[in-house]
């Protein structure tokens, strides 16, 4: 599991996101980041039906950028 960087525009916006996958309970998380913010976790939401972030801090990520960047983790399109 390889560290992926990738340039999202969410309203806007340019992002460099950094994620980094790995396991957790026999299932994968990211790790990501974005413009050298802090790491926020990424987990599967079945309820969602989508990625999303689950830390402590996942409220201060902006709705549009987490939903972009849960599209790229799973779609695998990191450019």
């Amino acid at each position: 599991m390889e560290e992926q960087r990738f340039e999202i525009r969410v309203s806007g916006v340019p992002y460099m996101v950094k994620a980094t996958p790995f396991s957790f309970n026999e299932e994968t998380r990211f790790r990501v980041s974005y413009n050298g913010s802090d790491e926020h976790i990424f987990t599967w939401d079945s309820s969602m039906g989508r990625l999303t972030a689950i830390d402590d801090d996942a409220g201060v990520l902006p709705d549009d950028l987490e939903i972009e960047i849960a599209s790229r983790l799973q779609s695998g399109r990191y450019s």
